[in-house]
């Protein structure tokens, strides 16, 4: 499921638009914002993809370390779980504090 940072409504992984508000999911699906907000920060070197103990095989095969540039979208297309891609960003900094 996706949910729209616009009005918080849920969405099926295939919806490209919020059923609630027709927000675009692709710029405004709380992990489209996330990985924007993450590309933007300077002190985040990497992106990991973590998923669920009980994830599909695609789900699982993705998880990893990405250069922030070429991190995959989530929802994963094609993802087979029952409850939807359930799969989220984590940063990797290279400070904690300022």
């Amino acid at each position: 499921m996706q949910t729209c940072s616009r009005c918080n409504a849920s969405s099926l992984d295939t919806a490209t638009t919020c059923g609630n508000c027709q927000a675009d999911l692709s710029q405004f699906s709380s992990n489209a914002v996330t990985l924007k907000k993450f590309r933007e920060n300077p002190r985040v070197t990497a992106v990991r993809i973590n998923v669920a103990n009980d994830a599909c095989p695609l789900c699982y095969e993705s998880r990893g370390t990405f250069a922030k540039e070429s991190v995959p979208a989530l929802p994963h297309e094609g993802c087979s779980h029952g409850l939807g891609c359930r799969c989220t960003y984590e940063p990797l900094l290279s400070e904690i504090y300022p």
